[in-house]
């Protein structure tokens, strides 16, 4: 009896200690955290509340914290986070190699993220009650453990679980499929990297497991590191069936590769070359199971194509609904999809009765009962490139319940969760445009351009009115919206892909829209003079820069940097390429210059350079005297002293010359003021 009222007793009192517990949690639902863990750097970090002022300078902690819904928490990142849209406006602290501690000092933040390169941090903030946590993801396990981490660290654990559980479920697929390759069909896969020599990550990186989790077979040349070079030798011993890189390795791999020896491997004979986009390829984060998805379907897009390698049943997951408020819309949503093992999005606008409309995809079609934008993931892009846009599109409106013979669709790489949806109105007089836009793979300048290849980005819009539109109105409305559409270009600087340095795009190669006749009162005309074509031009227009915004991350007020970058151009590699013994110190000329940009006064000569370079490609401005003279001003302001005979130190082609002269200024400006 003693010992059951002793238990009794404890119960008693671990009942009441859990109920305290409680009580307290409600009461400070935001501040009771208080945890403790090591850093990367070996540090014990004690958290008691989840930071509300953060400077992220490792990007793939400032992506993690962004996709698990904390991204108001970052007040400032480098200028290598420029995705999602969230991040593309926070103020700029530097680049990830070289950070100012002046800008992020003045961020005043509570904790700052930070990797093994950024030294001068602890002696910075050594008296002072910033918190230094040291993260990096240095493998592909290490990705998940710290998505889970920062979801504690900012009370998002729920979120930090969805995010691992979706990139688990991608690998699984992804090794599923693979298991059905014989290792004797294994593809040989080398990432490439280097600028002056062919260079590779080393056998204990993270993109090496990516190449082996997709199914590849990596090069191991006995060296460890984040990158090391490779011999002659031991890139034809490898032979390398697939290579693939991103951003900059493009120029690599027309320069490099086209060499003796260098060029006499099966990937390069075959064209087996591929590239994505840095921030999936230089991380290993939150995009990890998108990456290695994407990479397995470009190495076995023939088998993957197949029915045999197929894992996941084609089947709708669920909807959201959008609204759209006419007539003869009876129901419009956002539906997701599996198809070929792969998560797939489709706009779906049903109407109450059938629809005459005009596609710039299919011209016009009578008896329409359903119109949509279908996106297809990049993992399919290959595989449905393989089948024919046919037969994915039977295989698409079978999983929807739509008949060809009463749908019409337009097809597109940009996802559709970064829909935009406008409403313009007059009057009576209701149009909407719904638009999605992807800029970044395949953008033209028409009429300078050539056609010579088809990467799905596009721009998609779908345009719905209250009122009758004519065929004619209909094809006039065409008008009206490509020319709103170009306008919003020009208006973002979007570059063209091919020649991004030299002219801005007017559109992408697979742009297309869909015009639905609509019900009411009749409408003969929606051209430039009109009010329809007014509403039509306004909701194109806005609609188009809000998708780019949300696709690309690419607004009006983006940071220097950034705009560089579009036009690949990038500090390291201007300063690489100079020719003048006086920067021999590459890293700190390339420090000098990014501080230098990083002030808004030289930005904006800059952004005047960019401007200027825009219209001398057409003609419009014929004299850049002028210009010279503010270019002397700047470098030699830059310099602190006279500069006598400037060099030519861009080592660019086809490169506007407005643009060259101001590189150049900034350049000989940092050259003089280090000479002797």
């Amino acid at each position: 009896m003693h010992h059951q009222n002793g238990f009794l007793c404890g119960i008693t009192h671990r009942l009441f200690h859990v109920f305290l517990i409680l009580l307290f949690a409600s009461a400070f639902p935001a501040t009771c955290l208080a945890f403790q863990f090591t850093d990367d750097a070996g540090n014990t970090i004690v958290i008691n509340q989840a930071p509300d002022r953060v400077v992220s300078l490792v990007p793939s902690v400032t992506e993690i914290i962004t996709k698990i819904g904390a991204g108001d928490r970052i007040s400032a990142v480098t200028y290598h986070d420029v995705y999602p849209v969230e991040n593309a406006t926070k103020p700029i602290v530097g680049g990830y190699f070289s950070p100012s501690l002046d800008l992020i000092a003045s961020q005043n933040p509570q904790v700052i993220f930070h990797s093994a390169l950024h030294k001068g941090l602890k002696e910075r903030f050594k008296n002072s009650p910033v918190q230094l946590v040291a993260l990096e993801t240095n493998s592909m396990s290490d990705g998940r453990e710290k998505i889970l981490l920062l979801g504690k660290i900012f009370q998002k654990e729920a979120r930090a679980r969805e995010v691992v559980k979706a990139i688990d479920d991608q690998l699984q697929v992804i090794a599923e499929k693979v298991a059905k390759i014989p290792i004797k069909d294994r593809q040989r896969v080398f990432r490439l990297m280097g600028r002056d020599a062919v260079m590779t990550p080393g056998s204990d990186s993270f993109q090496n497991e990516m190449i082996r989790t997709a199914g590849g077979i990596p090069p191991d040349f006995g060296r460890k590191g984040a990158v090391t070079p490779v011999t002659l030798e031991e890139w034809i011993k490898f032979n390398p069936q697939v290579i693939y890189g991103c951003g900059g390795d493009r120029k690599t791999a027309e320069t490099l590769l086209s060499r003796p020896g260098w060029k006499d491997v099966d990937a390069v004979k075959k064209g087996r070359i591929f590239f994505f986009p840095c921030e999936l390829t230089c991380r290993a984060a939150t995009n990890t199971g998108n990456f290695v998805s994407w990479l397995s379907s470009r190495i076995y897009a023939k088998r993957f194509s197949k029915q045999a390698f197929q894992i996941l049943h084609n089947m709708i997951q669920k909807s959201r609904k959008l609204d759209i408020q006419l007539d003869y819309i009876k129901d419009t949503q956002i539906v997701y999809s599996i198809i070929n093992d792969f998560p797939n999005k489709t706009l779906r606008i049903d109407f109450t009765r059938p629809m005459t409309i005009v596609s710039t995809l299919e011209g016009e079609r009578t008896g329409i009962q359903t119109v949509g934008n279908h996106y297809s993931p990049p993992p399919a892009w290959a595989i449905e490139h393989l089948k024919g846009l046919e037969k994915s599109r039977v295989l698409i409106y079978d999983i929807l319940g739509v008949s060809e013979d009463t749908a019409s669709f337009l097809f597109t790489g940009a996802d559709m969760d970064h829909i935009a949806v406008v409403r313009k109105e007059f009057r009576d007089m209701v149009v909407y445009a719904l638009v999605t836009a992807g800029v970044k793979s395949n953008a033209l300048r028409m009429g300078k351009d050539e056609g010579k290849y088809y990467e799905p980005g596009t721009i998609n819009i779908i345009l719905l009115a209250d009122m009758k539109l004519s065929t004619r109105a209909m094809t006039r409305a065409i008008i009206s919206a490509t020319e709103a559409k170009t306008a919003a270009l020009m208006d973002l600087d979007v570059r063209s892909t091919p020649s991004p340095a030299a002219y801005q795009a007017t559109g992408t190669g697979t742009d297309n829209i869909l015009v639905v006749q609509g019900t009411g009162v009749s409408i003969e005309n929606a051209g430039g003079h009109t009010k329809m074509g007014e509403l039509i031009a306004k909701a194109v227009y806005q609609g188009v820069m809000e998708a780019v915004a949300k696709q690309n991350a690419l607004v009006p007020n983006r940071s220097i940097f950034q705009r560089l970058s579009e036009r690949h151009i990038s500090p390291y590699e201007l300063v690489s390429e100079a020719q003048c013994d006086c920067m021999a110190k590459r890293g700190e000329a390339t420090v000098a210059l990014e501080e230098i940009l990083m002030d808004p006064r030289y930005a904006g000569f800059l952004e005047a350079a960019f401007a200027l370079s825009n219209d001398y490609r057409r003609g419009l401005i014929q004299d850049l005297g002028g210009y010279q003279s503010w270019c002397d001003i700047v470098a030699q302001e830059i310099s602190g002293k006279n500069i006598p005979q400037p060099k030519d130190l861009v080592q660019m082609d086809n490169i506007p010359l407005p643009l060259k002269m101001s590189l150049n200024a900034i350049l000989n400006g940092i050259s003089f003021r280090n000479a002797p």
